[in-house]
């Protein structure tokens, strides 16, 4: 069976314009980024014939952004937590000036996946990598032609290196950077079975 995956990171959400780090810091979307939440549910519209799952991480800004996506697409999202953005601790919910005055960037080699940002509370990559492989492999026992996945910038990542079978260890010196609001589309055909990465961070719908 061939199966599309469109992965929607959240658009703007108040975190954004009032300088806060995000994180699990529970951020709603801006007026702005209701707009676009309408906008992307069109262009998923637009693209989806079908029926279509569609899975949240249950933070609001994603469920607000998944529950305009649902009633476009004519379906009740499902929320997860593991498809949460990584957790910045201590530092969530701060001015980003707090962090970056604490911030310890990985480093180039060694055990990145274990770096933790010098934050106390703060998720590893691996910790976060781990509930993202473990959602992707949830969502992908489901049979559907149509999945959608509203989540984070940094999670996403995950989500795409989970569905091209990327080793945990390998997940450590991956990024698939993406803006607000984009989508990314993951694609498998139905004779070789190829899970393909069709296009990434997509931002075209988001062009008044």
């Amino acid at each position: 069976m061939a199966r599309t995956i469109h992965v929607v990171t959240h658009p703007q959400a108040t975190h954004h314009l009032d300088g806060l780090v995000g994180g699990w810091h529970d951020s709603e979307l801006t007026p702005a980024g209701l707009r676009d939440a309408h906008v992307i549910a069109q262009a998923l519209r637009a693209r989806i014939p079908h029926e279509a799952q569609v899975h949240t991480s249950d933070l609001t800004r994603t469920a607000h952004t998944a529950a305009v996506i649902g009633d476009a697409l004519g379906t009740t999202p499902v929320p997860d937590r593991r498809l949460r953005e990584i957790s910045y601790g201590d530092a969530e919910g701060r001015p980003q000036a707090w962090l970056d005055e604490r911030f310890v960037p990985p480093p180039a080699g060694g055990d990145r996946l274990r770096h933790d940002f010098g934050v106390p509370g703060a998720e590893t990559r691996e910790s976060c990598a781990r509930r993202v492989y473990a959602a992707m492999d949830d969502i992908l026992a489901r049979p559907g032609e149509q999945q959608v996945i509203v989540t984070h910038g940094f999670a996403v990542t995950f989500v795409v290196a989970a569905w091209i079978g990327m080793p945990l260890p390998a997940a450590g010196l991956v990024a698939f950077p993406v803006s607000p609001g984009s989508i990314t589309v993951l694609r498998q055909d139905d004779f070789f079975r190829n899970r393909a990465l069709v296009s990434l961070g997509e931002t075209g719908h988001l062009v008044s």
